[in-house]
Order: structure tokens, then sequence, then C-alpha cells
């Protein structure tokens, strides 16, 4: 009788496995005004790298009670695009970004961490190595690691898809991360940021 639940246990999370699908979501970086710093359009953004040691488009995974997978969630384009996305942005919404040609300060970094899951309580987490070099020599002026995190109440089963809360969720733990990182006191005064407080702000997809 015991072989027969272990089989019955194991044909069920096989079922439920065939079943597993995928989500691709798009993130959004939606500050608003009085909620961001502005200053001088002396930035630009160059490539952040993924250090997750996850696939580049993987977001987070939709597990069962017992931590079956349901569906997995994805972003349209690599996490590092995003992230530089997310960046350039935030640059935007300030009044901070420049050409690549005019810059003098670039923006770059790492992607240490960036996921979504759902346990009891829909959950969305960002954890970005941000460094600002000089454009002309590529000197490091500063560098300091940035978090964000978001959660939700606790989702109820047949309620609907999670997905697009938890899409919410780690859109806004991003844009945390990213508004910590531009809006650091430590940062504006090391680079000698000058405020320029007429910067507009549009939302942006990414």
């Amino acid at each position: 009788m015991k072989t027969c639940h272990c089989l019955l246990a194991a044909a069920i999370m096989l079922i439920l496995a065939a079943c597993t699908t995928t989500s691709q979501v798009s993130l959004d970086y939606i500050s608003g005004p009085g909620h961001v710093r502005p200053g001088a359009a002396e930035f630009a953004t160059q490539a952040f790298i993924d250090r997750r040691d996850v696939a580049s488009h993987h977001l987070g995974t939709v597990r069962t009670q017992v931590g079956t997978p349901l569906e997995h969630v994805q972003t349209r384009i690599p996490v590092a695009d995003v992230v530089t996305n997310a960046f350039g942005y935030g640059l935007e919404a300030r009044g901070m970004l420049a050409s690549r040609s005019g810059a003098r300060y670039i923006i770059t970094g790492e992607v240490l961490d960036m996921h979504c899951k759902l346990l009891v309580h829909p959950y969305g987490y960002a954890k970005i190595r941000v460094a600002v070099l000089e454009a002309a020599t590529g000197r490091v002026l500063h560098t300091a690691e940035y978090e964000g995190e978001r959660q939700s109440r606790a989702y109820v089963p047949g309620s609907g898809s999670p997905v697009p809360m938890l899409t919410n969720l780690a859109s806004g733990a991003l844009q945390d991360a990213v508004d910590r990182a531009l809006d650091d006191p430590r940062m504006r005064s090391r680079i000698g940021s000058r405020s320029d407080d007429s910067a507009g702000w549009q939302p942006g997809m990414i």
C-alpha cells in the first residue's frame, strides 16, 4: 500500500510538472514627482552584468505549497538589460540623462539578485551593486550596493494568476533600488552633482 501511495504521488508530480507554463513579463519604472531628487544632465548608462547565477531571463517561479513548480516567470529581455534600462529611466526622471558623448559620468554595475516568489505572501526583491565612473577616464568615483523589496498580502489560491501581482512587486523592488542609488547623498556629494529643479519625469516600460 505504501508503494502505491508513493507511485501515486510521483505520478501527480509528473502531471503537474508537465502542466507547468511560462509567462513573459515587462517591468515598469514609474517613480513620480516628489519621489525623486533632480540633478544635472551629466549621466549615461553602461550595460549592467548579471551575477545571479540563473538563466538571463529568469525572474521567479510560482509553486504549490509542497514546492512543485506551476508557472515560470521570465522577463522579455535579459534581466541585466532590464536593470540598465531602469537606470536610464531613473536618470531621465531626474533630468540627469545625457547622451553618451556628452556625459561626464557613467552608471553601471552588477545585478546581484532580482527575483519574485510566491510562498504565503507574494514577494519581489532586487539587490544591485552600482558603480559611478568618470566618463573621460573610467575612474570609479563611487560604488555601493542597493536593495529594494516589496511584499503583498497573502495570495488566495483560485483567485486568478498571481503573475501580475508578482510582476508589480518585482517592478517596485527594482524601482526602490534604482531610486536609492540615484538619490544617495553619498553618491551626489562625491561627484558634486548639481541640482536642477526643473527636471520632469516619464514612466517607462522595461
